[in-house]
């Protein structure tokens, strides 16, 4: 599933093609894709609007339009955006197509259709209950530990649970709890501060460094152009499972917690 890193780049990649143009034609090609309004109102809901903005909030994309409304994709697990020219025919996996005016189209390929559209006039109906962002300034040590308070279940669930803290996935979160030397089973309420900001300072980290190399493509993530992320070649224990930890040279070992794969270093990881 695109995460933060993966979302933040397609975004910036998606600027300079989408900013400013305007959507002449919608053809939603799967209804379930459409969340809100109903597929057969998507046309007339965003046809003729003027793209003002492109940004992004935990892992959904935002599209500020030119009468208020915001245009929200959320990738989930399989999605993938694709600035394409007008020659190009959308596959069985293009859910959603929408026609710019300088001829180009943007592709929304699912092949697992859990990807969801919104076209709504307050992006909060859809965005409200996400937690803060990891990398907003204004996201403090302090901040983290307040929400940590009382929750029994494993920091390794409260990372990924986007109530708490909004935009890290399963990668992340073991990159992330591994370079903090925190393992993924403690309960977020027996952390003490130190190990809080130890895990908020290199949250900051691994998450700018992930988009600096423009994510990590392992499976189904791909940017806007078709290109990969290069995060992947710095992961120190996602899906390294049994090969020797990087820093110590103990076995990298595989659990599951929440149903989510989770790897960590049973050594450097206390």
């Amino acid at each position: 599933m695109p995460e933060l890193p993966e979302v933040e780049t397609i975004v910036r990649e998606l600027r300079h093609d989408l900013v400013g143009r305007r959507i002449v034609d919608v053809e939603a090609r799967w209804e379930r894709t459409v969340a809100t309004p109903r597929a057969a109102e998507l046309k007339a809901a965003l046809a003729g609007r003027q793209i003002m903005g492109a940004d992004r909030r935990g892992k959904y994309l935002l599209f500020a339009l030119s009468d208020g409304q915001t245009l929200i994709i959320h990738l989930r697990m399989t999605g993938q955006l694709h600035v394409v020219g007008p020659e190009a025919a959308p596959d069985q996996h293009t859910h959603l197509v929408l026609t710019l005016d300088s001829g180009q189209r943007l592709f929304f390929r699912d092949q697992r259709k859990f990807g969801r559209v919104y076209a709504v006039a307050d992006a909060a109906t859809v965005l409200r209950p996400l937690g803060p962002e990891p990398l907003d300034p204004d996201f403090t040590p302090q901040h983290l530990a307040a929400r940590l308070v009382g929750r029994k279940a494993p920091i390794k669930s409260l990372l990924l649970d986007q109530r708490l803290i909004a935009g890290i996935g399963n990668i992340y979160a073991d990159e992330i709890l591994f370079a903090a030397g925190i393992d993924p089973r403690r309960p977020g309420r027996d952390l003490q501060m130190n190990d809080v900001a130890r895990i908020h300072s290199v949250a900051r980290q691994v998450l700018a460094q992930a988009i600096f190399d423009r994510g990590s493509s392992l499976q189904n993530y791909q940017r806007p152009g078709g290109g990969k992320g290069e995060n992947q070649e710095r992961h120190q224990v996602f899906r390294r499972t049994g090969k020797p930890c990087l820093r110590c040279g103990a076995a990298i070992v595989r659990i599951v917690i929440g149903q989510r794969a989770t790897h960590f270093c049973p050594q450097c990881q206390r």
